[in-house]
């Protein structure tokens, strides 16, 4: 959709450089995620230097000799650390963001370390790989992931980077809950497509799109008496293409799925009164494509 809406804008009619642009933006979250996952391996590294320094200077405190390395010792962060996917991935995808800018992670750092997460955490004597696994959960949700410092980072680094944090964030969090001590199989980096179909269907669902914009145009034009064509906002048109697209060209798509995510987009993405009218105009297009035969779904429950 916000490929589409840049080439209108732009008046881009070069298919191959803008489909370029769009696996590009798509390829690129991976490389969010390793940032972000990466984060909490940096974030256990520094305390480490930091702990070796302090252990050497000329006026060590007792406290510096002989500090709490519960921090740094957690089993989640040093399963983190030891993960060869982790390891492999950020060395192929050539991620070094903080080797670059470790005052963003002495920053995060040092509020964790103020945190009343962190204080608790070090206080309670026990150990067990389920503490560590909350404690790590909590100050990535608390602390890291809701970090305006960190969000201003990465959308500076990458603009089309915005609507992809959240994303990222709820499903690493998801993965870090499902951790498992003495099993490097619990976390592996997530593959950026599901398989060669998913992403077949980006391409082709950006191409039919594009190319049949007109025709596509045609099926809801005469649908909206009260509307005024041109008042009707473009992301709109552009949603309406694409589950039009969809519920013609897509035949394994459930006309239920496409309606219920255009609906979801609009929310995010449109104006207030967006996902109202674009439910409305689906809604009749549907049961018409449906009385001329028009609809070519297959499988079980596709209806």
């Amino acid at each position: 959709m916000q490929i589409i809406y840049a080439m209108h804008q732009s008046g881009s009619e070069d298919l191959e450089k803008e489909e370029k642009f769009l696996f590009s933006s798509l390829e690129s979250i991976q490389d969010l995620y390793l940032i972000v996952v990466s984060t909490l391996i940096e974030i256990k590294k520094k305390e480490e230097v930091f702990l070796e320094k302090a252990s050497k200077k000329h006026l060590a405190t007792a406290e510096d000799l002989k500090p709490n390395r519960k921090f740094i010792a957690n089993k989640v962060l040093q399963f983190l650390e030891d993960n060869n996917s982790i390891s492999i991935a950020l060395e192929n995808r050539k991620i070094n963001n903080w080797s670059q800018n470790d005052d963003l992670i002495l920053i995060i750092l040092d509020e964790i370390k103020k945190s009343a997460i962190y204080q608790n955490y070090l206080a309670d004597t026990s150990s067990s790989f389920e503490a560590d696994k909350k404690f790590v959960t909590d100050i990535f949700t608390e602390l890291i992931a809701s970090n305006e410092k960190l969000y201003d980072y990465l959308e500076d680094f990458r603009i089309t980077w915005v609507d992809d944090i959240p994303l990222v964030n709820t499903s690493l969090l998801k993965q870090l809950k499902h951790i498992e001590e003495h099993n490097e199989k619990s976390f592996s980096v997530l593959p950026l497509y599901k398989d060669a179909e998913d992403k077949d269907f980006a391409r082709d669902l950006f191409r039919k799109t594009v190319l049949n914009e007109n025709d596509l145009a045609k099926e809801y034009i005469d649908r909206t008496p009260n509307w005024d064509p041109e008042r009707i906002s473009e992301v709109d048109t552009i949603m309406l293409k694409m589950a039009i697209c969809e519920f013609l060209k897509f035949p394994s798509i459930p006309i239920k799925v496409t309606i219920n995510e255009y609906l979801e987009i609009a929310k995010e993405y449109a104006t207030p009164k967006s996902s109202i009218f674009i439910n409305g105009i689906l809604d009749n297009l549907v049961k018409d494509f449906q009385k001329t035969d028009k609809l070519k779904k297959t499988g079980r429950g596709l209806m």
